[in-house]
């Protein structure tokens, strides 16, 4: 490793593994994946519903009726219209988990304050207001920024409370379930009369709710600015960037990323269910969770299924003949921490201009297929991590964006090719000396 690597890393690592380790950072990454499931599940109707194939769509209307649909867009709502929740939950969960602190009472309690701080009422196409309900539509994609603010928050000030045992403390003998309930009273207690205190604030200050404000003052612009060219270059940037030092760039820039992706993702979602036409002109969103996932993460950050082809055809070193052998099968499936680790690509400041210029371009090119309409935007169907491509394309996207994936990951085996040429005969001399040395030795 050069001595400006060396530097590099003496400098920067340590900002970057600060920012990691930052308690709402990691609650934030990991109380996230509790949506998980839901957006997987719900994926899975909304992609029955609307299949990549229109004659089979056509023919299955005239077959089974007009709504024979109606199931599979309920099933899709009840998952994809319950984001925010389980999301608040599940960050004020992991926060006091992780501070070593019955977690549960901390996400019942965000629960109840972002239910507290939503509209109790809804008004129906025909201008009549209807109470008493909890509006699905914040409960989803447009309350996603939201959810985040509050399980932070609530998960701060429950874990704050119990560190200083400021609780109600039970006798000995005592059931532990009966503990933790009492112990939850007093952070309760004061939790939720802030939150109604916020509640009334905007009610009769402003003339909102919490959850709409931060939706017009924060979502929407922090949307509009990853919903960019801009965007997807930071983001190709920031992902194999961390990646170099030896930090799992997606999983943070996704952890902290993903609430406004999904966002963008469901509000197309949105779209589709209403029967509209998934179009920019419409409202479609260009840049969304599967843009990250099939095309800048797509083989694995910095999509190194094009260094491992090098790898196969074109080594002459052992070491990369090697290594293409042991990485084709992971990095078909997304997993490529044996190229990364073992090429190296981490620490090394040759190879990391292809891993960071790769899905940067690869990001560049889809935007600019979406935007002209050379591929559709994403809708609401989303594939596990795993999903191989082109397959992950075509459900996503249908058939032209399963093409453009090809021709995406083509680019990266010419991107990779020279650097790797380099490389590689780099790995031969050096075992030809090691050879050479032993020989001697011999």
């Amino acid at each position: 490793m050069s001595s400006s690597g060396t530097t590099l890393n003496e400098k920067v690592l340590p900002i970057v593994m600060k920012f990691v380790g930052l308690k709402g950072v990691v609650a934030l990454k990991d109380g996230i994946l509790f949506t998980l499931p839901l957006t997987l599940v719900g994926s899975v109707f909304l992609l029955l519903a609307q299949l990549p194939y229109q004659p089979l769509n056509d023919w299955l209307n005239v077959t089974l009726g007009a709504g024979w649909t109606d199931p599979l867009f309920k099933a899709n709502g009840a998952t994809f219209n319950m984001i925010a929740l389980v999301a608040t939950i599940g960050i004020a969960y992991t926060y006091a988990k992780n501070e070593g602190h019955e977690p549960l009472s901390a996400g019942i309690i965000s629960f109840v304050v972002f239910i507290l701080t939503t509209s109790s009422s809804v008004t129906t196409k025909s201008g009549e207001t209807v109470g008493d309900v909890i509006p699905t539509a914040w409960c989803g994609g447009k309350g996603m920024v939201t959810a985040i603010i509050i399980g932070l928050i609530v998960g701060a000030v429950y874990s704050w409370f119990m560190a200083n045992k400021i609780t109600i403390k039970m006798p000995d003998g005592v059931p532990q379930g009966v503990v933790n309930s009492f112990a939850a009273l007093i952070p309760a207690a004061v939790i939720v009369l802030g939150a109604t205190i916020v509640y009334m604030i905007f009610k009769w200050g402003l003339q909102t709710t919490f959850i709409e404000w931060i939706y017009k003052v924060l979502q929407t612009p922090l949307q509009g600015m990853t919903d960019s060219l801009g965007g997807v270059l930071v983001m190709g940037f920031l992902i194999p960037f961390l990646w170099w030092f030896g930090v799992h760039g997606a999983t943070i820039v996704s952890g902290v990323m993903s609430g406004i992706l999904q966002s963008n993702t469901l509000d197309n979602a949105a779209i589709v269910t209403s029967g509209k036409e998934l179009t920019i002109a419409n409202g479609a969103h260009i840049v969304t969770q599967q843009f990250l996932d099939q095309f800048m993460t797509v083989t694995g950050s910095g999509m190194t299924i094009g260094l491992v082809i090098c790898m196969l055809f074109f080594a002459k070193s052992a070491q990369c003949k090697q290594l293409g052998k042991l990485a084709i099968v992971p990095g078909i499936f997304n997993i490529n921490e044996p190229i990364t680790f073992g090429t190296p690509i981490v620490m090394n400041p040759f190879m990391a201009i292809p891993f960071i210029i790769t899905p940067m371009l690869s990001g560049t090119i889809l935007y600019f297929a979406i935007a002209t309409g050379i591929v559709p935007p994403f809708g609401g169907v989303m594939v596990p991590w795993t999903t191989p491509a082109p397959i992950s394309g075509l459900l996503t996207g249908g058939v032209r964006t399963a093409i453009l994936q090809l021709l995406v990951l083509a680019m990266s085996f010419f991107v990779y090719l020279p650097f790797f040429k380099r490389q590689d005969s780099i790995n031969l001399k050096n075992e030809l000396a090691a050879q050479h040395g032993d020989n001697i030795q011999a």
